[in-house]
């Protein structure tokens, strides 16, 4: 009996210590993760949350303690990223989130867009430790006893609201109607930390409201100066009367007898950035504005201008119109007629208007009467398509993808394929000028076996269609 006991005590025994062995190698195979508390986007001074790696911990999609986190750059690329000297490896810290461990994660990007997650950030929320830290991108440089400098290049947009990468989505400044022999006031200058490039702050003289970040390499103090024998001054008036801009085109070529001698057609006949008088003056049109169709004797690509001189460009407020879509054969066509919608189109959106060119079409002189010949062209190579219809009847007019001759089963899928009604468009918009709705008639070209090929399309929410 004792002997039985004894046994089934030791059996026991064993079997508690078994299953306690067994937990306890359980608990220690399965990984303990961290949890993340609520994201929350930093909301001090953005230009205060640059920060650089320390290249002590990598970057993650998610705080790297927290289950499912990847690495998006590894510890070895955050040390690289530490000891760059590319103002671009900077980071903007701009989010945070904290786990249950009291880790803190921000959520930061490089200044170029290229690496961006979470990197932890230490124990406090109101700090940048661990793998980041607080750096200042520029610092104050000496200010050049020549205030006064001009731009080498005013057609490549060198001005920026920020030097290039040391702030995040520094963008760059509109120079237009600023010309090579603008001067320029330097207002500060900073070096960046990374790089050591020197920047100046500088403003136009003639325009104060256009000022920017440019590289001081960009910059001279050296300019030829406009004079009567190497200038041509041009005005842009508006339709009141009113000066919208002055700008001057400067042939640094031009010799001292060429005062109130013709502008010439030739290639010495340039500015510094090799732009002749004619299309320097279409370049130079202030934003929002196009050359009137009145300017005679002013306009350079229909008159000489003399060296010396100041012509006068009248402009007027630019328009873009919008189209409305009418099929001719409806019994109200183009004029009474209800207009369609994207649904009556190919894949449920309007003919395409695809390209900058096609956008000019609709774009013009306020005052000016509406050009339905570059309407028309501008739809010239556009299948425009209807969507799929299918036949209650049999069509024998009807043509396959090939063209030819096909006859469209009652029951089958056809379309119809359209083309502007250039005649009965020009009658609906005799009198529209450019900003005006424009009615565009459609003729039934072709009926075509099969569905609708859904391509030289357009968002259905493009601006140019009326709604």
């Amino acid at each position: 009996m004792q002997s039985r006991l004894k046994k089934t005590l030791y059996l026991s025994l064993a079997a508690i210590s078994l299953g306690a062995a067994s937990l306890s190698a359980t608990s220690a195979s399965a990984k303990s993760y961290a949890t993340a508390g609520a994201y929350q986007a930093l909301k001090t001074d953005a230009t205060t949350r640059n920060v650089e790696s320390t290249g002590t911990n990598a970057l993650y999609t998610k705080p790297g303690t927290v289950k499912g986190a990847k690495v998006v750059a590894s510890k070895a690329t955050m040390a690289k990223l530490a000891s760059s000297q590319k103002p671009s490896d900077y980071f903007r810290a701009y989010g945070v989130k904290t786990t249950n461990r009291g880790s803190v994660y921000y959520r930061v990007v490089t200044m170029d867009g290229k690496y961006r997650g979470y990197v932890y950030g230490g124990t406090v929320a109101t700090a940048f430790e661990g793998g980041i830290k607080s750096v200042n991108t520029l610092i104050d440089a000496p200010m050049p006893l020549n205030k006064i400098v001009y731009l080498a290049d005013t057609n490549k947009d060198a001005l920026w609201t920020s030097p290039k990468y040391t702030q995040y989505k520094a963008t760059k400044i509109n120079l237009q109607n600023t010309t090579s022999v603008d001067a320029w006031t330097i207002l500060a200058a900073k070096t960046g930390t990374r790089g050591g490039a020197l920047y100046y702050y500088v403003q136009n003289a003639k325009t104060p409201t256009i000022k920017g970040w440019v590289l001081a390499s960009g910059t001279s103090t050296n300019s030829t100066a406009a004079t009567a024998h190497n200038s041509v001054t041009i005005k842009y008036q508006a339709a009141d009367g009113s000066t919208v801009s002055t700008v001057s085109w400067v042939n640094p070529h031009a010799k001292a007898a060429a005062n109130g001698a013709a502008v010439a057609v030739k290639a010495t006949d340039e500015n510094s950035s090799k732009v002749g008088l004619k299309d320097f003056v279409a370049k130079s049109v202030p934003t929002g504005y196009v050359a009137s169709a009145t300017n005679n004797g002013s306009d350079p690509a229909s008159t000489t201008i003399n060296y010396g001189t100041t012509i006068v460009i009248n402009i007027n407020k630019q328009a873009t119109s919008k189209l409305s879509f009418y099929d001719t054969t409806n019994a109200n066509g183009i004029t009474g007629g209800a207009a369609m919608t994207a649904a009556n189109f190919a894949g449920g959106v309007y003919p395409a208007i695809a390209t900058s060119k096609q956008e000019a079409a609709l774009q013009g002189d306020a005052t000016a009467v509406f050009n339905i010949d570059n309407l028309t062209a501008m739809f010239k190579d556009v299948t425009i398509a209807s969507t799929d219809k299918v036949a209650t009847s049999d069509i024998a007019n009807a043509v396959d993808a090939t063209g030819k001759m096909v006859t469209v089963k009652k029951g089958e899928t056809y379309h119809v394929v359209y083309s502007i009604a250039k005649d009965s468009t020009k009658a609906a918009n005799a009198n529209a000028k450019y900003g005006d709705s424009i009615k565009v008639g459609l003729t039934q070209e072709k009926l075509v076996a099969g569905s609708a090929a859904k391509t030289n399309v357009s968002d259905p929410t493009n601006g140019n269609y009326a709604k």
